[in-house]
């Protein structure tokens, strides 16, 4: 495949991504289109978009690639995301529109202090930018590899390009655009990962039945674990963990919630909601079902697979097997995947960073729109340099400690909103950033013991037990006989 065709359709489709931002941006420009679309976002295509956000560039590589080693047993943690979009839409939602807030952390701020908040904005915003740079670091190094080094174009400049173009269609209305761009990314990638299960059923000579019969009787077509308690993957770790991954990693998270907060009303939040959460698991079943197929196909074929599960799916779609056009497929979803991701990772740090750390919302508009400008310059710029860092380490496994270590990140946030939601204790403000950074070190420390004297390993169920443990450092050091009167923003 030519690779000035791949580099055309890389600029066609980011030349997409610039006119839907000129068109939404063209009447208005302000810091509550960039943080709020004016909250007049469609609820269905905000629903979309979701899908392309959930959906990143390590998913895009790295779901087809676990089935090798843990089966379709993935699918259980996607069951119980399900119920937690639910909870999210019954408990949550309500509560955020109630309030009407820009940041979904301000609720923190008016429930537990102002200690509360800036803590549990921090820890949002520092797990958010290196997670999402790591995130994008692998995906950038797979397009480097796989076609920019084609024509000798420094790492460097690819991450910089990179970031210019998100920032490019980002900075002038946020989330207004975000919510169709990332639409126009949902759909793409969507369509490409059929096209891409359909060429490598076409390569296998499989109609539909043969094809389901060949997922159906491959020995990874496991989803269920009931029998060992001590595996990762068993069924309720992975369930009950699911529902908790999905309110603190969507309803706990800037980055979904503002999605959500641009809708028109809380009636059309929670149909986003529900669709969103109901597509999310056929999408998740088709990257697992690729997965059986490309393992099928390398045994058939006698077709040495790579090492590392992540490089499975591109060693397929970029060494030729499956014929010179599937790299244009894989670029297309690849962009698409990276970039929703990213996208919305930028502005919803940018709002977050603006409300809850520096309070913009106290300054006059002038003003307040030119600081944010140079916020979502500032975080543009920090994610280059993240991105160049993990570069220069050039270690897998320094990726993989920083996904544990934000999903640490999550636990306390999942704490103080629990708390806050069904307690009407108040805490001591100001022992509320110690509790809060103790707490994941403690469950750190706790897993390697537990791991070393019963050969436990804790795997998602770590959130809930980093969750409880901040629960319980604040009830202990709540104020004696001080409990919350009743506020129409709380319980």
């Amino acid at each position: 495949m030519n690779s000035y065709i791949i580099l055309a359709i890389i600029a066609l489709y980011f030349g997409l991504l610039l006119l839907i931002s000129w068109i939404t941006s063209r009447k208005s420009t302000s810091n509550e289109a960039f943080f709020l679309g004016n909250r007049k976002s469609p609820w269905y295509i905000v629903s979309i978009g979701m899908i392309g956000t959930s959906l990143s560039g390590v998913t895009f590589v790295s779901v087809p690639g676990m089935v090798r080693s843990i089966d379709m047993t993935y699918m259980q943690t996607v069951f119980g995301f399900f119920f937690g979009y639910i909870i999210i839409a019954k408990v949550l939602l309500p509560l955020y529109y109630k309030l009407q807030l820009t940041s979904i952390y301000s609720y923190l701020n008016m429930r537990l202090g102002k200690k509360s908040y800036l803590t549990g904005a921090w820890f949002f915003f520092i797990s958010k930018i290196v997670g999402a740079a790591a995130r994008l670091y692998l995906v950038v190094l797979i397009l480097q590899t796989y076609v920019f080094s084609t024509w000798n174009i420094p790492f460097g400049v690819t991450v910089v390009i990179s970031i210019f173009l998100v920032w490019l269609y980002t900075y002038r209305s946020g989330i207004k655009t975000i919510i169709w761009t990332d639409t126009l990314q949902a759909i793409c990638l969507v369509a490409m990962l059929c096209t891409i299960i359909w060429q490598v059923k076409s390569y296998m000579d499989l109609d539909m039945g043969g094809l389901i019969q060949t997922v159906r009787s491959s020995k990874h077509f496991r989803i269920f674990v009931f029998d060992d308690w001590h595996t990762t993957q068993n069924f309720f770790k992975q369930f009950f963990s699911g529902i908790f991954i999905t309110i603190v990693m969507t309803g706990l998270d800037q980055d979904m919630m503002q999605k959500n907060l641009s809708c028109k009303n809380l009636k059309e939040a929670q149909k986003n909601m529900y669709m969103y959460g109901f597509a999310f698991t056929p999408v998740n079943f088709l990257f697992l079902i690729l997965g059986i197929l490309l393992i099928t196909l390398a045994s058939r074929h006698h077709i040495p697979l790579p090492v590392l599960n992540d490089e499975i799916l591109p060693m397929f779609c970029t060494s030729g097997i499956l014929g010179n056009t599937i790299l244009v497929f894989f670029t297309i979803g690849i962009i698409a995947a990276a970039f929703s991701s990213a996208d919305s990772a930028l502005t919803a740090l940018t709002t977050s960073f603006c409300i809850d750390i520096l309070g913009i919302e106290q300054e006059q508009a002038a003003k307040a729109k030119r600081t944010r400008l140079f916020v979502h310059l500032a975080i543009s710029i920090a994610f280059a340099l993240i991105i160049l860092v993990f570069k220069a380490v050039n270690n897998r496994s320094v990726i993989d400690a920083i996904y544990i270590i934000a999903s640490y990140t999550y636990g306390p946030l999942l704490g103080l909103f629990v708390f806050g939601l069904f307690t009407k204790k108040l805490p001591r403000d100001k022992f509320v950033p110690y509790i809060c950074i103790a707490s994941p070190f403690i469950c750190f420390a706790a897993d390697q013991l537990v791991y070393s004297y019963t050969g436990y390993k804790f795997g998602y169920e770590m959130l809930m037990v980093n969750g409880a443990l901040t629960f319980a450092g604040l009830w202990v050091l709540s104020m004696k006989n001080q409990p919350l009167k009743e506020k129409e923003y709380g319980n």
